[in-house]
């Protein structure tokens, strides 16, 4: 092992050599069986361990056995995306791949919509057009299980971790995680990471200067220039829309909570539910925009979120739903797509209807700011 991937052994993706003994872990642990179970086995099976776990483990085996490199890790996800794609989409489309070197490695900053969904639908394009994919920043908090661990870090995720508090160790956290994502840019390894923490449940895409301060540390190491660093991290926002936003009622609920309450506490498990609700419900149309590598000299992290937002914003697909929460109608009164987005807001509990509501509007809002004739579809 080399002393570079020594030095990130704690947070960095599996390497081939470690793919065999991770699977392993896998098929031993029964937490990870059985959850394979409930979604795969008829109930009445499933319902019953020591009959369920054999099966699973006995198919893992031979579904796995080939599986020896994070190429064949991907080659798996890719298969499984494409029928999800199929199952839960009505089609997905991306703007703006062409315009990238697929030999280059860059740093996508997207917006951020759904826990998994999002970086894997920009690996999902980024496999179609025959580039590599990404290594996919993740928070330490979605790490409580072992078996997410084991699946998250065979998928090429990094772990963020968020819950270092004592200043001195968030600096050294950070610091680690600044130089893992320079190295990997410049070592050819594209990344994927959200543009602030945490999705957007009221739908306002904004990049948090915080985190391109974060960018900036190894930067500094380095006795960089802001501008002049940034430009080597090959920056391109992606712009990901959904016509039918993921877990939106979830998001609504503890907006509603926020409000009348302070604050919201998540129970245990809530964002695995996240993560499985985003799977495995209708997303409609969903389109991935590709911006442009960012070059222009941008010389502070304020400055460069302005920049990132502008190109998020202005290329957001915007939906029927978008148009109807956003008061311009007209827009979109013939599409077939805006009956059906009327019956599924009428099936939003009536409190939590304006937060829905507000969270389509939102991109249309920002979107007429930027261009007032954005009544037109």
């Amino acid at each position: 092992m080399s002393e570079l991937e020594d030095k990130y052994a704690d947070i960095r993706p599996y390497n081939d050599d470690e793919v065999a003994a991770s699977l392993t872990r896998l098929i031993n642990d029964d937490a990870f069986i059985d959850v394979i179970a409930k979604y795969n086995l008829p109930r009445f099976l499933s319902a019953v361990p020591f009959i369920a776990r054999p099966m699973v483990r006995s198919q893992l085996r031979k579904k796995w056995g080939k599986v020896s490199t994070v190429e064949d890790v991907q080659n798996e996800v890719a298969q499984y995306l494409d029928k999800l794609v199929k199952r839960t989409t009505s089609k997905v489309t991306f703007s703006g791949l062409e315009q990238l070197d697929a030999n280059q490695a860059y740093l996508f900053i997207s917006n951020h919509r759904d826990i998994v969904l999002d970086p894997a639908l920009v690996n999902w394009g980024l496999y179609q057009h025959k580039m590599k994919t990404v290594r996919i920043a993740i928070g330490d908090n979605l790490l409580q299980i072992p078996y997410i661990t084991e699946l998250m870090r065979l998928n090429k995720s990094f772990i963020v971790k968020r819950s270092a508090k004592a200043p001195k160790e968030m600096l050294k956290a950070l610091t680690q995680l600044s130089s893992y994502i320079y190295d990997s840019v410049v070592g050819g390894n594209s990344i994927w990471i959200a543009q602030k923490e945490g999705r957007a449940k009221d739908g306002f895409d904004q990049t948090d200067p915080a985190l391109l301060k974060m960018l900036q540390l190894n930067g500094r190491k380095q006795k960089k220039e802001f501008g002049d660093y940034i430009k080597e991290l090959k920056i391109v926002p992606v712009s990901i829309s959904y016509q039918y936003e993921p877990c939106a009622i979830a998001k609504a609920k503890e907006l509603y909570h926020k409000q009348h309450h302070g604050e919201y506490v998540k129970s245990a498990g809530e964002d695995i539910a996240s993560i499985v609700e985003g799977f495995s419900t209708a997303k409609g149309h969903v389109h991935l925009a590709f911006g442009q590598p960012i070059e222009s000299k941008c010389d502070s992290a304020e400055e460069l979120a302005k920049t990132i937002d502008k190109q998020i914003v202005d290329s957001f697909y915007l939906h029927p739903g978008n148009y109807i929460a956003g008061g311009c109608k007209d827009a979109v009164i013939d599409s077939p797509d805006t009956a059906t987005f009327e019956q599924r807001l009428a099936c939003v509990p009536e409190e939590l209807k304006p937060l829905v509501l507000a969270m389509y509007a939102k991109p249309f809002h920002r979107k007429t700011e930027i261009n007032t004739n954005s009544c037109e579809h």
